[in-house]
C-alpha cells in the first residue's frame, strides 16, 4: 500500500519506507524466538521455513494494522476524538494479530498435522501484540508531532496576520494624520502668502505623497528614505515658518542596512512643531542625531498658550508599531525643559521572529 512516497507522506506525516522494513524484519524475528525453540539444533532449511512463515504472518499483521490506523485517521482526524481512536486501534491490533494467527494456523495444518490451539499461543500472542503495539506507537508518536508543529505553524500564522492588521491600522492612521495637519499648513498659505507659494508648497506636498505610496505597505524602510522625506516635510513647514524653524541635522554615515519605521522621523518633527511655540522671537530649534544606533530628536520646550486639537495618534503610534515590529521600543524623555524621543535604528533580521516558517 501507498507505492508512492508522496501519498506515504500525506497520509503517515513521515516516508515510512525504512521503518516500514525494518519494523516487519524485527517482528518477524520476534515472532521465529517466541514460538519455536530457535537453541534446537534443526536443519538450516526448516529454520528458513519456521522464519519465512514468521516473516509472512509479521507482514500481514503489519499492513493490516496500517490501513487500520490510516483508516482511523481520516475517519477520527479530531484531537477529541484521539481518546477513540487509540482505542479502536489497539482492539485493531489484537483482533488482527489473532485473526491472522488463526488463518495462517489453519491454512498451514494440512501441511504440519497440527490443530490451532488458541490457548497454548496466547503467550506466545500476548507477546506479539505488546510488540505490535509498540511499534505503532511510534507512527503514533510522529503523528501527534507532526499535528503540533501544525498547531504551532498555525497559530503562529495567526498571530502574524493579527499584527499585520495592527500595524496596518496605524500606518492607514498616520497618512491621514500627516495629510490633516498639511492641509491646516496650506490653509495658513494661503491666508497670508502669495498664490505662488500655495502653488510650490502644492507641487512639494504631491512629491511628499509619492513618496507614500513608493513605501507602499512596508514596516520597516531604508534610513535614507525616510531622512529624505523628513526634509521635504520640513522644506514645507519652512514655507510657513521661514527662519523661525531651525533644524540641527547632525547625521554622520550610518550603515546602508539601517532601517526605520516609516514617517516615524517626520511624526516627531511634526509633533515639536504642533505643540510648540515658533516665532521670531522663540525660533524652534529641531536637533536630529544619529548616535549609538538610535535616531535622536530633541527640542527646548516652549509651550503654546492655546494648544490646537490634538488627535493624540503621533507618539502613540509610532510606539505601538516599533513594539509590534522589534524588541526595541521607544524612549521618551521629558524633563520639563527638554522634550527628547529616541528611535531604535533597525536591522531587516531584527524584527520579531514568528513560527510561522517551521518545516512540515
Amino acid at each position: 500500500m501507498f507505492y508512492n512516497k508522496k501519498r506515504r507522506v500525506q497520509y503517515l506525516g513521515f516516508d515510512d519506507l525504512w521503518f516500514k522494513t525494518v519494523g516487519i524484519l524485527l517482528i518477524s524475528f520476534a515472532t521465529y524466538y517466541l514460538f519455536s525453540n530457535p537453541f534446537r539444533e534443526r536443519p538450516f532449511i526448516d529454520a528458513f521455513i519456521t522464519w519465512g512463515v514468521s516473516f509472512a504472518f509479521a507482514t500481514c499483521d503489519w499492513f493490516i494494522i496500517r490501513a487500520v490506523m490510516i483508516l482511523l485517521r481520516k475517519k477520527y482526524p479530531a484531537l477529541k476524538d484521539s481518546a477513540l481512536r487509540i482505542s479502536l486501534f489497539f482492539l485493531a491490533i489484537v483482533g488482527t494479530v489473532i485473526i491472522v494467527d488463526f488463518i495462517g494456523i489453519s491454512l498451514l495444518s494440512p501441511l504440519t498435522n497440527e490443530d490451532y490451539n488458541f490457548l497454548e499461543r496466547s503467550k506466545a500472542l500476548l507477546s506479539i501484540i505488546l510488540i505490535s503495539t509498540m511499534t505503532m506507537a511510534i507512527y503514533e508518536a510522529v503523528y501527534f508531532y507532526i499535528r503540533l508543529k501544525k498547531s504551532i505553524r498555525e497559530e503562529e500564522q495567526s498571530k502574524q496576520a493579527i499584527v499585520q492588521a495592527q500595524l496596518d491600522a496605524l500606518r492607514n492612521q498616520a497618512q491621514p494624520h500627516f495629510f490633516f495637519n498639511t492641509l491646516n499648513t496650506l490653509r495658513d498659505i494661503i491666508d497670508y502668502n502669495a498664490k505662488e507659494d500655495a502653488k510650490e508648497f502644492v507641487d512639494k506636498l504631491s512629491d511628499i505623497y509619492r513618496f507614500l505610496l513608493e513605501s507602499g505597505n512596508a514596516n520597516l524602510i531604508p534610513m535614507k528614505d525616510e531622512l529624505k522625506f523628513a526634509k521635504a516635510y520640513i522644506h514645507i513647514q519652512a514655507e510657513r515658518f521661514g527662519d523661525n524653524l531651525k533644524l540641527n541635522w547632525n547625521i554622520p554615515n550610518f550603515p546602508l542596512h539601517t532601517m526605520i519605521v516609516p514617517m516615524s522621523l517626520q511624526l516627531l518633527l511634526e509633533n515639536a512643531i504642533k505643540h510648540n511655540v515658533i516665532s521670531k522671537a522663540k525660533p524652534l530649534l529641531i536637533n536630529v542625531v544619529i548616535e549609538d544606533s538610535k535616531l535622536i530628536v530633541s527640542n527646548e520646550i516652549q509651550p503654546k498658550s492655546t494648544q490646537l486639537p490634538s488627535t493624540k495618534l503621533g507618539l502613540k503610534n509610532i510606539a505601538k508599531r516599533y513594539s509590534l515590529i522589534s524588541s526595541k521600543s521607544v524612549e521618551i524623555d521629558n524633563d520639563g525643559k527638554k522634550f527628547t524621543v529616541s528611535l531604535p535604528l533597525l536591522k531587516s533580521s531584527e524584527q520579531k521572529k514568528n513560527y510561522a516558517n517551521i518545516d512540515y
